[in-house]
């Protein structure tokens, strides 16, 4: 008798909606995210640093109580999101590349600087992580090596 015959309904579609929830916040679905925004201006392809992953990691988990968005003030660049997966927050970043005007390399009509932090050519190596809060959220935090977004050179 199959496997799949003898689970119920509900069970199959949790362990379905499991395991693609998980599939959007491997270290290589956070390079690929971050690796098709960067083809696209030119700018060389990031790595996974599990260094780098660590400190995301170890900063993730003190933010569990409360979930707020506070950067760490670290040594390395930092994208900061909650409650969605790991490829949605680097979407999210990606989509204020409409509020950077690259001639006047600045921001025009709103946020543009985690765009700018994914896309920063000299940034070469990344880490994220994600964990799930006390109070139900998530917190996924993304940090660059080198960091960018130095004022008055270009990302790119």
């Amino acid at each position: 008798m199959e496997l799949s015959s003898k689970l119920p309904f509900p069970f199959f579609f949790f362990v379905l909606f499991a395991i693609m929830a998980c599939a959007q916040d491997s270290p290589r679905d956070y390079v690929n995210a971050h690796n098709a925004a960067r083809s696209q201006v030119g700018v060389p392809n990031i790595v996974w640093d599990d260094t780098v992953a660590a400190y995301a990691r170890n900063y993730a988990n003190q933010r569990k109580a409360n979930c707020q968005l506070v950067h760490s003030r670290g040594r390395y660049g930092e994208n900061l999101a909650g409650s969605m997966t790991g490829t949605d927050a680097v979407k999210l970043w990606v989509d204020e590349k409409a509020k950077y005007d690259h001639n006047s390399n600045s921001c025009v009509g709103g946020e543009c600087r985690h765009y700018t932090q994914v896309v920063w050519k000299n940034s070469i190596r990344v880490g994220c992580a994600k964990v799930r809060c006390n109070n139900g959220g998530t917190f996924i935090g993304c940090n660059y090596d080198p960091p960018g977004n130095y004022e008055g050179q270009r990302p790119y």
